[in-house]
């Protein structure tokens, strides 16, 4: 049943694996900043494996758990230290009678509103959706002007209660070349607290994650398919539309031979950003200069959880997590 959560004490094929990585073998350090956000024991901690792409991390203050999403499994684990892995909801992102001919079925970004209910984008069911506390679930955007969205990734809340997203045709069977895309571009939108879309830019060919700096003056967007420096960054104005569109970070050089595109976003109280991507998780100070990083093949998206100064990483299959100096914006 469509919002139904299983307690299963177990999952098959997915392993537990509370296992310590070797600092100096993951943490790439390149301005003494970092010292002010990684300490110089940290370690990278493996919690769980055997994921088929594990994507959309968001921490649970409620019950101090992780939720995120597998695409290609339809699903949304939870995994709280001292408990088993479960299957939190499935399908999570396509609810379909027919079958799914893409590879990536599943919910992508999840996001918690203001009223602690799990928001969600559903790539099969091209929607976002809101899970109510009673399991129901309410959608909050499928169309613009009319036409369906591509396939919503990823999402982020402002203070004001509005609800920033990026649409690009990842999740369609075939992609950019899907005979049922009604959009002909991707786009970055803003659902505002009292339910109107608005779209602020189509000039991203692959906006995939976004997250605001301490003020909100600022969005960052990854744009997967851009040539460098990939990521952008828009000024905020104080309507809530971007404007000033620029390249703002460019992939360190360690970084350049790992495969994957550029993926989720997050930031810190200080202004410091965390990137997801080829050769895992890139650290930049606010100023755009890259400082370091931590480094695994590839990373797809974050959280911060725990005290706020933890940052979960979501690698393709794998869930990792690591203790920081710093805390999470907006935690």
């Amino acid at each position: 049943m469509v919002g139904t959560i299983l307690l299963l004490t177990a999952v098959a094929g997915i392993f537990l694996r509370l296992q310590l990585l070797p600092g100096d073998l993951h943490i790439i350090r390149l301005d003494d900043r970092l010292d002010r956000i990684l300490s110089r024991d940290a370690k990278l901690e493996k919690i769980a494996d055997g994921f088929k792409l594990a994507e959309g991390p968001v921490w649970a203050k409620r019950d101090g758990s992780l939720l995120f999403s597998d695409m290609p499994a339809n699903a949304v684990y939870k995994w709280r230290a001292g408990d088993a892995l479960r299957i939190f909801l499935q399908p999570s992102g396509y609810t379909g009678p027919e079958p799914f001919h893409g590879q990536n079925p599943g919910s992508n970004g999840l996001a918690f509103d203001s009223a602690g209910r799990l928001v969600l984008c559903e790539h099969g069911n091209r929607r976002i959706t809101r899970l109510e506390h009673d399991g129901s679930r309410t959608v909050l955007v499928e169309r613009f002007q009319g036409m369906r969205l591509n396939s919503p990734n990823d999402l982020v809340f402002n203070s004001r209660g509005d609800l920033y997203f990026t649409d690009p045709p990842f999740g369609l069977p075939g992609g950019f070349e899907n005979s049922d895309r009604e959009l002909a571009f991707s786009g970055v939108y803003r659902l505002s607290a009292d339910g109107q879309l608005a779209l602020l830019t189509k000039e991203l060919k692959g906006p995939n994650g976004l997250a605001f700096s301490p003020s909100e003056k600022m969005l960052y967007v990854s744009d997967t398919y851009a040539s460098e420096p990939g990521w952008v960054a828009f000024d905020v104005n104080e309507d809530g539309t971007l404007a000033n569109g620029r390249p703002f970070l460019a992939t360190p050089e360690w970084a350049r031979t790992h495969e994957g595109a550029r993926d989720g976003l997050k930031v810190d109280r200080l202004g410091n950003i965390f990137a997801a991507g080829p050769g895992g998780v890139h650290i930049f100070a606010p100023d755009g200069s890259a400082i370091g990083g931590i480094k695994i093949r590839y990373a797809s998206n974050l959280a911060w959880g725990d005290d706020g100064s933890v940052l979960y990483i979501t690698s393709s299959t794998t869930l990792y997590r690591i203790r920081t100096l710093t805390v999470g914006n907006a935690y």
